[in-house]
């Protein structure tokens, strides 16, 4: 199953993130961006310990319950909602590869958890940085990989002006 961006975008990250009071522009590229990084858009649901389009561990998951969301209860009622009432009870891991509002809330606090500011909208380069430092501090890919891999799966084409850039 492969997602089309635009519909990931405007269909499951858009409306996530105004659920949960969080949207912007740069929220939604950041999210999207993810999505296209760790499973190419639902190419790859599951790889080895990670699941669903954001490549969400387990152990990740559960620490944005009791790491980040214990602590706020309104929000983390929030996003129980949007998981299923029986799957979730049964095996809440299933619910970051079945449920898309509910892995698009969990990879969101995954990022919001570090307190983040968020740069301009259409700076790709910058929104590639935080996800390399925050969502996978240890992957393999790199800043310039995110950044191609948005370009070809987003339909957006961004100019990156220099190689440093990326680098720093």
């Amino acid at each position: 199953m492969m997602l089309a961006a635009n519909a990931l975008r405007t269909m499951v990250v858009r409306d996530t993130l105004k659920q949960l009071g969080d949207w912007s522009i740069a929220a939604e590229n950041l999210l999207v961006g993810t999505a296209i990084q760790e499973s190419g858009l639902g190419q790859n649901l599951k790889s080895g310990r990670f699941l669903g389009i954001y490549h969400i561990s387990p152990q990740t998951h559960q620490a944005v319950w009791d790491k980040y969301l214990i602590d706020q209860p309104d929000l983390a009622s929030h996003i129980r909602g949007l998981a299923g009432q029986r799957s979730f009870l049964n095996n809440p891991h299933q619910e970051l590869t079945a449920n898309l509002n509910y892995a698009t809330a969990i990879a969101w606090m995954v990022y919001k958890r570090h307190n983040l500011l968020l740069p301009e909208d259409g700076d790709i380069v910058a929104l590639a940085k935080i996800w390399h430092r925050y969502f996978h501090a240890k992957a393999s890919a790199s800043v310039a990989d995110f950044v191609d891999s948005y370009q070809l799966l987003a339909g957006f084409e961004y100019e990156i002006e220099s190689e440093d850039a990326i680098a720093a």
